[in-house]
């Protein structure tokens, strides 16, 4: 084999390990999605449990995301934080979570749902303030946030970090909160609230496919090198087997006078 295909050779070798670790790569994210949506789907519509059998102060393991819980106490809503530059559908506003005393004895937030974004930035949208009296509240668990390290305002975060929201309230929180599905009062009614977030995405998208693509794709290199090496050693053997043309004889001009 020539210098040149040889290094072709090496060109499709190195595409091979490039294809194969972007396969890895796909298939982690596939992987990933795959086990969200399976937390999602076992626990979502599941019976709700007490949340204090489901969280404690350290933080929430994820196997229990989305776990549905049930609680009963008083929110603490002088204490309301807004979440900034938190999307729902095309636009952005605030998410509302407010810390909740349950009557076990524990403190959680409660992320009461979404707001869209006032006129301007200096002005604070207005939303559904969270009942003063006794509630039954259901919702899911889910894990901190990670924390964005900006300073905010009095009364705002960047992100659903727990542990700032603990300094920012002044309240020991569990190590997860809780995500609204429906407040009940003693009478039944359910108080008015901001808009619902939207129920969580378990579409596991293209990451498998495109994984099998790239692995699948790890041999087109070396396919073409041995397809180019074939037609040029071919083309060699039709070359040799080609007879080569003969030179006409030459005759001298009195030879042909003569005759």
């Amino acid at each position: 084999m020539s210098r040149r295909w040889l290094g072709a050779l090496a060109i499709a070798l190195a595409f091979a390990v490039a294809a194969f670790f972007l396969g890895r790569w796909q298939w982690h994210r596939y992987e990933g999605k795959a086990a969200a949506a399976h937390r999602i789907t076992s626990h979502y519509s599941a019976p709700p449990r007490p949340v204090v059998d489901v969280l404690s102060s350290s933080p929430m393991p994820l196997a229990l995301e989305w776990t549905r819980v049930t609680m009963h106490g008083r929110y603490a809503a002088s204490q309301t934080l807004l979440v900034r530059n938190r999307p729902h559908d095309t636009a952005f506003g605030y998410e509302v979570v407010v810390p909740f005393h349950d009557e076990a004895g524990a403190t959680v937030l409660v992320d009461r749902g979404w707001v869209l974004n006032a006129q301007n930035a200096e002005t604070l949208p207005s939303y559904p303030a969270a009942p003063t009296q006794d509630v039954t509240v259901t919702g899911w668990v889910r894990p901190t946030e990670p924390s964005l390290g900006r300073t905010m305002p009095r009364g705002q975060l960047a992100s659903i970090n727990l542990p700032e929201a603990s300094r920012a309230v002044q309240t020991p929180l569990l190590g997860g909160y809780v995500v609204l599905e429906v407040e009940r009062l003693a009478d039944g009614t359910a108080p008015p609230r901001p808009t619902p977030l939207d129920p969580p995405d378990t579409d596991l998208g293209p990451h498998q496919a495109y994984a099998f693509q790239w692995w699948a794709g790890m041999l087109a290199g070396f396919v073409l090198v041995v397809l180019g090496a074939r037609r040029e050693y071919l083309e060699g053997l039709d070359e040799a087997d080609q007879p080569r043309g003969r030179k006409p004889a030459r005759v001298r001009i009195w030879d042909e006078e003569d005759a």
